[in-house]
């Protein structure tokens, strides 16, 4: 039997292994300590993960500037969308327009003030989990906001009383424990604020909870003209922490109710007698 045939033999009897060699054990101990790493800060590498998977942050992609950004409506009302039957739609491929001066200055909330119209403008906040209220929301009836022209719709509103109209916050009482501060409130319609904002909201405060990060959030109502009653609020939220995975979108919501026609100039409104669901535009 030949010299290499026996060492086969002997070590398949005795079980040896071939030798590794040293770099192999330091490349062994290394993916050892990075396992137990990412096993400490799991949250941290699933962020690294999910911002790779998205790519560039959605800030990036917008220009910079030495002075907050507006939204659409603001900057560029003709881009927003007629109301063709969808309550909710995406706004610049569902991406928020804040910069990176809003990323480095915003802080706290703000609330702009009435225009000459009475009206309620853009608010935004930067958002955290110490911001959210723990008492119980009270009554916010004393406010009127613009084009509050109150109707009672039974068999038509599907809540109870079938109020037309409800004092939407731009920026939920969840997230900021702002009440009843007219510069928050606008007129909606129950449409607007429980099917069309209310998920935007919900998703809002379940990130805020499950973490310390924080979110750039603003809401911008749009107005036709002279119009009191807004056509609808644009949308914009994106996490700072992790870049936007956890939360980014920015939508426009329609101000609408199905089979309500509604006067935006004054907030009056009556029941939609063709079977449609047109809006007023008068």
């Amino acid at each position: 039997m030949t010299d290499s045939r026996k060492n086969y033999t002997k070590r398949r009897r005795y079980g040896y292994r071939r030798r590794r060699s040293a770099a192999g054990y330091l490349g062994r101990i290394a993916a050892l300590a990075l396992f137990v790493l990412l096993a400490f800060r799991y949250k941290d590498a699933d962020r690294i993960l999910r911002q790779f998977l998205r790519g560039p942050s959605a800030i990036e992609t917008n220009p910079a500037g030495d002075s907050f950004s507006a939204g659409m409506a603001d900057s560029d009302p003709g881009s927003i969308p007629e109301y063709e039957g969808t309550l909710c739609v995406e706004l610049n491929d569902n991406i928020p327009c804040f910069t990176t001066y809003d990323r480095d200055h915003m802080e706290g909330e703000h609330y702009s003030e009435l225009d000459s119209l009475g009206r309620c403008r853009a608010a935004w906040a930067k958002l955290d989990n110490s911001m959210r209220p723990a008492a119980e929301r009270e009554n916010i009836d004393m406010v009127h906001p613009s084009g509050w022209r109150q109707e009672m719709y039974p068999g038509i509103i599907p809540f109870d009383p079938p109020f037309l109209y409800q004092r939407c916050h731009l920026i939920a009482y969840s997230l900021t424990g702002q009440n009843a501060n007219e510069k928050n409130l606008i007129t909606g319609t129950c449409s607007l604020n429980m099917d069309g904002m209310r998920p935007y909201e919900v998703q809002l405060v379940k990130y805020l909870d499950s973490c310390d990060d924080h979110v750039l959030y603003r809401v911008t109502p749009f107005y036709r003209g002279r119009e009191l009653v807004p056509r609808g609020v644009e949308m914009e939220a994106w996490s700072m922490e992790d870049e936007g995975t956890g939360v980014c979108f920015h939508v426009f919501v329609h101000n609408v109710q199905p089979g309500i026609v509604i006067d935006y100039l004054t907030g009056m409104n009556w029941a939609d007698m063709s079977g449609g669901n047109e809006l007023g535009d008068i």
